[in-house]
Parts: C-alpha cells; sequence; structure tokens
C-alpha cells in the first residue's frame, strides 16, 4: 500500500505526543513492505529540537510553507492508495481539501487529540485543523480516544465511518535497559507542562513529595514555567529525547500517568506514555479514568490512585511487588499494544473503508 500522511511532526519530540506514535507506525508499516510518505511543515519550534535520527524506511517531506510542497504533494496523493490528515496539522485545510479531490483513493482524518478536539468545538465553536464542512466527506475518520468520544464524532461533526486507532509502543526502542544515575528517583514523571493537568499533579506527584522528603522525584518534560511549586527533592530535567525514554523510565522504581483533563473525562484515551513506560518493564502509576481496564488490568498490571495517600502507599511496596507489575504490564504491551499491533489494525480499517 502506498500511504501518504499529512501531520504535524514526526521529526520532533519536543512538546508534542504525536512524534513518537508515527515513528513506531511509519516503521511497522514499512517493515511490512508498505510505502510511507509523511508530509511536515519544517516550523522552527521543531526544528530547534529534531530528534529524529532516522526517517528510513518512510520517508519525511519537511517543506517551509504549503505553496512551496502542493505540487508534490498533489502528485504524491495521485499516486497513494490512501492518504491521511491529522489533528493539529499546520496546513490540515488545505490538505484535506487536497485528498477529498481524489475519490480515487481511501481518505482519512486521524484525530490524535479527540477529547480536546471536542472540547473546543464546544467552547470555540470551530477548531482550526477541522474543515468547515466537517468530517463527513472522510472515507474513515480515526480516533485516538474510543468510547462516547466515538459517538461524539458521528454526532458533531458528521463522521460517517470511525474507530478507534490508540497509542502504541515500538518495543525495539521501549525496553528494558541498564538504569542511569542522572535519571534515578523513586517515582518519576515524564510530560510536557499542561495547565490542566496541574491538579492531577499536584495530588499524585507534588503533595506525596512532600509528605516522602526521604524519597527521590523527577519530573522530565518540556514547558515548565518558572513558577513551577519544586520542592527540595524533586529533579528536573527540561528534556528527554525519545532514545533516553528507556534509561528514564529503567532508572525509575515507579512512574506516574497523568491524563488531560478533557482525556480523563471522555475515557478511553491511554497515554503513549503508559506503553512506553509498560514496555520499559517499570511499574505504572496512573490516575483514574473509564476504560483503563480494557488496555491494562488494575493491580496487577497498573496501579491506579485517585489520592496523595494512596501514592505513599504504593511507594512503600516492596520491589519483588512493583517488579511483579513491571513485567506483567510489559507482557501485556508485548501482547497487544505494539505498533506492529496498531500498524495492523490501521491496515484493516482502510481496507474496510476501500
Amino acid at each position: 500500500m502506498r500511504l501518504v500522511i499529512f501531520g504535524l511532526t514526526v521529526s520532533s519530540s519536543w512538546g508534542n505526543g504525536h512524534a513518537t506514535i508515527w515513528r513506531g507506525l511509519c516503521r511497522a508499516l514499512a517493515r511490512k513492505g508498505h510505502q510511507v510518505r509523511f508530509f511536515e511543515r519544517d516550523v522552527p519550534y521543531y526544528a530547534a529540537h529534531r530528534d529524529l535520527q532516522n526517517s528510513e524506511p518512510y520517508q519525511l517531506i519537511l517543506y517551509s510553507a504549503w505553496e512551496e510542497v502542493e505540487a508534490q504533494a498533489r502528485e504524491a496523493v495521485a499516486a497513494a492508495d490512501s492518504a491521511i490528515v491529522t489533528s493539529y496539522c499546520p496546513d490540515a485545510l488545505a490538505a484535506a481539501d487536497l485528498i477529498l479531490d481524489s475519490p480515487a483513493l481511501v481518505r482519512v482524518f486521524y484525530d490524535l487529540d479527540t477529547p480536546v478536539t471536542l472540547e473546543r468545538l464546544r467552547l470555540e465553536g470551530s477548531v482550526d485543523y477541522l474543515p468547515s464542512y466537517g468530517l463527513e466527506p472522510f472515507d474513515l475518520v480515526l480516533s485516538y480516544a474510543g468510547g462516547r468520544a466515538l459517538d461524539e464524532l458521528r454526532q458533531y461533526l458528521g463522521a460517517r465511518r470511525v474507530a478507534a486507532l490508540y497509542g502504541s509502543v515500538d518495543p525495539e526502542v521501549h525496553k528494558p535497559v541498564a538504569s542511569d544515575a542522572h535519571y534515578h528517583s523513586d517515582l518519576s514523571y515524564l510530560g510536557t507542562y499542561a495547565a490542566d493537568r496541574q491538579p492531577a499533579l499536584q495530588q499524585l506527584f507534588l503533595e506525596p513529595a512532600k509528605r516522602s522528603p526521604e524519597k527521590q522525584f523527577l519530573i522530565g518534560g518540556a514547558l515548565y514555567p518558572h513558577d513551577f511549586p519544586w520542592s527540595g527533592n524533586i529533579s528536573f530535567v527540561s528534556h528527554v529525547p525519545p532514545p533516553r525514554h528507556p534509561a528514564f523510565y529503567s532508572s525509575s522504581k515507579l512512574t506516574l500517568s497523568v491524563t488531560r483533563a478533557a482525556m480523563a473525562e471522555m475515557g478511553y484515551c491511554p497515554s503513549g506514555r503508559l506503553f512506553e513506560a509498560a514496555a520499559c518493564e517499570t511499574p505504572v502509576l496512573s490516575d483514574a479514568w473509564d476504560g483503563l481496564q480494557q488496555f491494562f488490568e488494575p493491580g496487577r498490571e497498573i496501579l491506579v490512585a485517585s489520592s496523595a495517600s494512596d501514592v505513599v502507599e504504593f511507594l512503600a511496596l516492596s520491589p519483588e511487588e512493583l517488579r511483579s507489575i513491571g513485567c506483567a504490564a510489559r507482557e501485556r504491551v508485548l501482547a497487544e499494544h505494539t505498533a506492529e499491533h496498531r500498524s495492523q489494525q490501521l491496515l484493516s480499517l482502510l481496507e474496510m473503508a476501500a
């Protein structure tokens, strides 16, 4: 299959969760013999923090402005079997118009931020990466979130054929590695700062750090404000590049996953960090949200906390108990949540849509 993607970024993981997901999917598709072209606008923010080591065996096309690449994009789409436009793609509207003008291929919109999209639509009435005509013309609409998000995409945006395509992990990249003293912690958290995550982070990370001054806590991520409420036993790494994620997780006795408010409210929206950490055999502590049990079994494959007291209790678990949870989580990921699994799901969905 010849597949064309117009997305936010695959070249830089700085401040976004799209890049690592697409890297795994594109590699998995290419390994199956499919031809993948990814169009990405070359914006200064990502150019300054580009951490893609090698885009082979798929093709990355970086461009400065839509006008300079439109002819090439049109040619690629004309030769493709399927084309995908994603949420937060800077040229989503132009790309959507382009692929919808080509009825011969399977035309797809993939929202990797569905709960955020739907919340903005309710509050603001429009979203800059959504066409004014909605999603009805697309042959297939994919959503990073399942559950009622799929119903709302039909109800509010007119999507005709909708399916969930959840996050995943590339086990060749994320796997247990030797611990690194630079990332050592009793509890770690890896994620870009977001104001709507702050209440949960306060409850499940900052407050437990205050209650456990003898333990070491670590945050890795971009965009944290200067007035963030740090304390003496919390360390900070401003950016952990993807190749260092396994070392980050493997150096943590326990790692925290906090879901953005809109996604937690919608449910059925697992963070890619869940799968990455679990693939590294690191026990994961998560906030609670509907559908979590579809991906990991609470208590055996993942720990779920709703208060600072829960976190303090989990931090007191023995190394053997934590190791058991981490091993069970890795087994579940390898069985169900790899990029190979998601790429096969994507291919099956495209074939059905065709």
